[in-house]
């Protein structure tokens, strides 16, 4: 039974792999009113079986189809991983324009937000900004993998799969594009644990596919997959998002009459062996454990003038163990779940006009407000995660109230992909009244349609929700004050 539930991850990273290589991925050209960019590197490697004979360093680099044919990538006990990364106190202005980004876990302003549910660390692809002088997206990927965590994807070790899907970053709730994101999926062709020397406050996570695989991909294949992995969600102060970030007091009404965004998250929880290395790395060591997972630890570069000298205790060493978790979510959770798509067998779909849908099915546990039954998350998983749904119901209410246009903008989407592109046109003309346009530029921009549309008809739930609140706040008043008088 093992055996099976191994080797299904890497039949299902084949698939993946096939068609990545195969199907042509959605560029988004930047406007030239915002030029920049950004990337990211989702790097895979292939753990193998602890019995496994070592192969030789000087034997030939495999091509992709003989990779899944090879002895040890086919045995029934290697683990295929995904490279994740953890970035201890980091804050908005020195993230997203250099490595890490807040805009990255899902959103912006001061950086702050809390979970709901269990607590986690927040875990995100290494990449960062494109700066003048790269040579492309891809550069701008493999460049800061090296400069993050000293991993040199330039390597005969690893191979560039292809890209995944570009995506919009915006922040004030979707009303300003602040760059576009390109994801590059890179897989090692060796079996041999890679060193790494991160960064300080850079922590690696070596995290098995099966945990995203069992979260995310259907029963009947997620089931065969013995990987521990739940969803949960991140809650996030909305005052963050619509209100400056020096206004204490607007920022606490705003809080009070908003409250918060909950963003879907998946927790990944470590294995004990890992999560026993952590603690002994804040120690000072360096030296990779001798598992078959090869995690590797933070390296402290001692560049700030402070040393990592204080022993961590028994006690702290031992809730470490048992408590510490992952969250995957954001855009992170968006660029993972597109690579889940890619494995997911596809299936059948059927609408109310008979015509048939082929997607690939997830089984995602939440859907954006105004929005249930639909197929956003086949269409477009990424946008399934950066959806939120507020704290408070009446808010949610109104953004249905007035999600009506966002719903036509998918619909069409998903009548788009049944016809093959071929009602595109008319689609659009009727429903954005417009006779002349460039049919290519809508048809590659379908997700940055309904991620504004979906933003358009938040901000007006807000401004509602608000008015409302403050004519509300202000009768009581006048109430309160009447009946103290009288």
């Amino acid at each position: 039974m093992a055996e099976e539930k191994s080797d299904s991850v890497v039949r299902l990273l084949s698939r993946a792999v096939h068609r990545i290589r195969t199907t042509p991925p959605r560029i988004i050209a930047s406007p030239a009113t915002q030029p920049r960019r950004a990337a990211v590197a989702i790097v895979i490697r292939v753990v193998p079986s602890p019995n496994t004979v070592p192969v030789s360093d000087d034997a030939p680099l495999p091509t992709l189809a003989q990779f899944f044919e090879l002895d040890w990538v086919k045995d029934p006990h290697t683990s295929p991983e995904v490279l994740l990364l953890r970035r201890d106190g980091a804050s908005t202005s020195d993230t997203v324009p250099g490595h890490a980004s807040a805009f990255m876990n899902g959103f912006t302003g001061d950086g702050a937000s809390k979970s709901s549910g269990d607590a986690g660390a927040h875990v995100a692809f290494p990449g960062g900004r494109s700066e003048e002088g790269d040579e492309g997206c891809l550069y701008t990927a493999m460049r800061h993998t090296w400069e993050e965590i000293g991993l040199d994807l330039a390597e005969r070790d690893f191979m560039c799969i292809g890209q995944l899907d570009d995506r919009e970053i915006t922040t004030s709730l979707g009303k300003r594009l602040l760059m576009i994101l390109s994801p590059f999926v890179f897989l090692q062709l060796t079996p041999k644990p890679l060193p790494t020397e991160p960064v300080d406050g850079t922590t690696i996570h070596w995290v098995p596919l099966g945990t995203l695989v069992s979260a995310v991909l259907p029963r009947s294949v997620g089931d065969k997959v013995n990987a521990k992995s739940r969803w949960s969600s991140v809650a996030v102060d909305a005052a963050s998002r619509i209100t400056p970030r020096h206004s204490a007091v607007l920022n606490v009404l705003v809080r009070v009459l908003i409250g918060s965004m909950q963003f879907p998250a998946i927790i990944l929880d470590l294995p004990e062996s890992e999560a026993s290395s952590l603690s002994t790395s804040s120690t000072g060591s360096t030296a990779l454990p001798n598992s078959a997972s090869y995690p590797a630890l933070t390296q402290d570069k001692l560049e700030k003038g402070f040393t990592a000298t204080k022993s961590v205790s028994s006690k702290k060493r031992t809730r470490s163990r048992h408590q510490l978790k992952l969250k995957l979510w954001g855009l992170s959770l968006g660029m993972a779940l597109d690579l889940m798509a890619t494995m997911a067998p596809p299936s059948t779909l059927t609408s109310s006009d008979s015509d048939r849908l082929s997607l690939s099915s997830l089984q995602l546990p939440f859907h954006p407000v105004g929005g249930e039954g639909m197929r956003i998350e086949a269409l477009a998983p990424s946008l399934a995660s950066v959806f939120p749904r507020f704290s408070y119901p009446d808010v949610n209410f109104w953004i249905w109230v007035f999600g009506k246009r966002y719903r036509e903008v998918v619909r069409g989407w998903e009548a788009s992909v049944r016809s093959g592109g071929s009602n595109v046109r008319r689609y659009l003309a009727s429903s954005l009244k417009m006779t002349h346009f460039n049919e290519q530029i809508f048809r590659i921009n379908w997700s940055g349609t309904a991620l504004n549309t979906f933003y358009a008809a938040v901000r007006k739930a807000l401004i509602v929700v608000l008015v409302l609140r403050s004519i509300g706040v202000l009768v009581g008043l006048l109430f309160a004050g009447w009946w103290v008088l009288a």
